[in-house]
């Protein structure tokens, strides 16, 4: 139990080397938030999670070296989310940013095939903030947090009328 099979160091090298391959690659994965993971998502996550156990601490199965990989991932993690993460810089690689949907009342072809999205998603979107359609749009952005975020073209047309406070956030992916 207490026999560590792998050096310590070792254990804590292939730890940081792991944390952050999977770190760029959920990175990349897409603009999502937590409760947007669809089944497919929680599958895969479980799977990297299983897949790269061995990777990071090798043929020890002691408890001293679980720990120190436990130990390694959470140093990681409140370094990249407290440090590298707080500075403008860090924030715009962690989280990326918003992505132009719409446009003065036209959808950003561009912008949707990057994220992935169908027109009808970001309609959807718009309706949801009691505009008609994107004619009626001045702007629309998905956020790097998975929402959409509309500024509408008349904005005294809206006033008094009840505006959506949160909208729903997008799904992708399978599942």
């Amino acid at each position: 139990m207490f026999h560590v099979g792998t050096p310590l160091w070792e254990i804590a090298l292939r730890t940081t080397i792991v944390y952050l391959v999977i770190l760029v690659g959920l990175r990349l994965f897409g603009k999502r938030q937590l409760g947007q993971v669809s089944v497919g998502d929680l599958v895969m996550i479980l799977l990297i999670a299983n897949a790269v156990q061995n990777a990071m601490v090798g043929v020890d199965v002691s408890l001293i070296g679980g720990l120190t990989a436990a130990l390694v991932l959470l140093v990681l993690n409140f370094l990249v989310v407290r440090g590298f993460g707080s500075t403008p810089l860090g924030e715009r690689v962690l989280e990326g940013s918003p992505t132009l949907l719409v446009k003065d009342g036209r959808m950003m072809d561009a912008g949707l095939r990057r994220e992935g999205l169908a027109r009808e998603e970001v309609e959807v979107a718009i309706r949801e903030h009691g505009i008609a359609d994107e004619s009626g749009v001045r702007a629309a952005y998905l956020e790097p947090d998975g929402t959409i975020s509309v500024i509408p073209i008349d904005v005294e047309a809206l006033r008094g009328h009840r505006r959506v406070r949160r909208v729903r956030q997008i799904r992708r992916g399978t599942g």
